[in-house]
Formats: structure tokens, C-alpha cells, sequence
């Protein structure tokens, strides 16, 4: 019982609505509510602000919460050492991925589920800061980012493969195809790149700044694809990193360049630093330590030339 009144409490932070947190939790609100009630009286204090709806968490529960997520964690960890130990791991692994890294995340989640049938994948497109937020909060088990970003002091870190970036092109002039493509050699090209929001197109703009280039950019979006198909049906050019050519089918009139100066960035797995990791985390992680995905995205761009 106390471990569906932590559960409870965890889908009550979550959806901030007892209706809803019920939902969620497949039972009726009364007994969610008279769960959590419970909790509070063996607790001995008031965990949730309540009026004719749920207003928020008292100041107690929400440092309450902090160890519910603990326990739930655990509760979890020790559920699948028990399924490893009878050699039948099971759960869900929750990855969070910055946008660019997504097509990357089958390389990884393919031989999990292949070691694993049992392990379902829950995989989710976020910004490094949500990342870091959601995997201190124990809502991730790994997380799929740069991994020059000072605030993953305290995360334990595995780097996957340094991704460069080239200038994606269909049937660029001759003049462009060069071993040496300078960042001022694309100045005045029409461009399409990722949203100012997003951490890949800062990189690129710092870039360009660095060759005081002013950049055309005929076209902004937030989507690989959608940055693939206006470069393959609209005539414009693309900076991207070389991983994202996994994503897509060998196409012999899409040509990958790399620039120069080289602008590269290192991408890996992150996880919370904790003396017992669970069984699914170290499944993972151990898979992911014999993946060679740097040869294998280097070997993408030769093989568009």
C-alpha cells in the first residue's frame, strides 16, 4: 500500500489535478485521494494544499516529493534486479534526446531491445535544460546530449562520438566541392537552418560570426526532416551535423561538405551520479560502451561525395 500511495502522490505532481492523477493511475479519485490521505496521517503532516481543487503542495510536501521520487526509483531499481537475477529483465527505459541526437537513438534502443525483448522504450525530444531537470528529478534514466555543458558537473558522462558539421547541398557547382570548404564560401547561399532556439543553431551562428559571415537564411524550422526536404526539393543548402545523414536513405545527389575551420561538438549519455544504478540504466549504459558510431557517421560523409 505505501508504495501505491507514493506512485499516487508522484501522478498527483505530475498532473497538478486529483481527477487527472487518477486517470493516470488507473483508480477512482476518491481512492487516490483518501491513499494520499492516509500517507499524511502515518507521515503525521499536511502534504497537499487543498480548496475546492487541488491547490499545490505545502512547503513539507514538496520536500516530501523529493524523497517520494527517491523511493520510487528504487522501488523500480530493485523490481528489475529481481527480473535480472531470473534472467528476465524487464521495464521501461525513459531516454530524453536533444532534437539533433533523435536519429541516433535507434543505434542505441535497437541492440537494447534485441539484448532485452523485455525492456520497453520511452523516448522523449527534449532541450538539454529539460534533460538535467527531469533526470534530477529520477522522470529519466539517461539522457542523449552535448557534453560540453558545464552545468553536467555531478552527472556521469559516456561519449558517444564527436559530431561535425557540413554543409548539406544537391548537386552544389563544382567550385563548392573542395576539401577545404571555407565558412565564408557559404555567404550568400540560400540557407535553411533550425530555429534560433535550438543549442545546434547557436553553434552555427557563433560560427559564422567567428568568419564575420552575414548568413542568407531563406528559411527557419524545427524539424530534421523538414530541413532535409527543402534542401532536396527547394534548392536550398543546409549546415548540419553529420550524424543527421543516418536519418535519411543514400541519395547520389546529396552531397555532404565538411567545413572549415572544423566546428564539432562531443555527444554522449548522461546519468545521475547514485550508488546504485538500476539494472535497465546499467543495460544501457554497458551496450551503448561498444557502439562505434564515430566511424560509422565519418564513413556517411565520404560515402555522399
Amino acid at each position: 500500500m505505501f508504495i501505491r500511495q507514493i506512485h499516487y502522490l508522484l501522478a498527483l505532481a505530475k498532473t497538478r489535478h486529483f481527477g487527472r492523477a487518477a486517470d493516470i493511475s488507473h483508480v477512482s479519485q476518491p481512492a487516490l485521494s483518501t491513499a494520499i490521505q492516509h500517507l499524511e496521517e502515518e507521515l503525521g503532516i499536511t502534504l497537499i494544499q487543498r480548496g475546492q481543487r487541488f491547490e499545490g503542495f505545502t512547503e513539507e510536501g514538496e520536500r516530501v516529493l523529493q524523497w517520494a521520487r527517491i523511493l520510487a526509483q528504487n522501488w523500480e531499481g530493485m523490481r528489475q534486479a529481481a527480473a535480472q537475477y531470473s534472467r528476465q529483465l524487464t521495464g521501461i527505459l525513459r531516454i530524453g534526446a536533444i532534437p539533433t541526437t533523435l536519429a541516433v537513438t535507434p543505434l542505441l534502443t535497437q541492440p537494447v531491445q534485441t539484448e532485452y525483448p523485455g525492456i520497453a522504450i520511452q523516448l522523449a525530444s527534449l532541450c538539454a535544460e529539460e534533460i538535467i531537470r527531469h533526470l534530477d528529478n529520477f522522470e529519466l534514466d539517461l539522457g542523449l546530449t552535448y557534453l560540453g555543458d558545464p552545468r553536467l558537473k555531478g552527472f556521469r558522462a559516456l561519449p558517444l562520438f564527436r559530431e561535425r558539421y557540413v554543409l548539406l547541398a544537391r548537386n552544389p557547382s563544382p567550385d563548392l566541392i573542395k576539401s577545404r570548404l571555407s565558412w565564408s564560401d557559404v555567404e550568400g547561399l540560400p540557407l535553411c537552418l533550425l530555429t534560433q532556439n535550438m543549442q545546434n543553431r547557436r553553434l552555427i551562428d557563433a560560427a559564422f560570426r567567428e568568419a564575420e559571415v552575414m548568413p542568407k537564411v531563406m528559411l527557419e524550422t524545427d524539424s530534421i526532416s523538414a530541413l532535409y526536404a527543402h534542401v532536396r526539393s527547394a534548392g536550398f543548402y543546409s549546415v548540419v551535423p553529420h550524424s543527421m545523414l543516418h536519418q535519411f536513405e543514400p541519395d547520389q545527389e546529396i552531397v555532404a561538405i565538411p567545413l572549415s575551420p572544423e566546428l564539432s561538438r562531443e555527444v554522449g549519455l548522461i546519468v545521475r551520479r547514485q550508488d546504485l544504478p538500476s539494472p535497465i540504466q546499467d543495460a544501457a549504459w554497458n551496450i551503448a560502451q561498444h557502439l562505434d558510431l564515430q566511424h560509422r557517421f565519418d564513413a556517411l560523409i565520404a560515402a555522399s561525395y
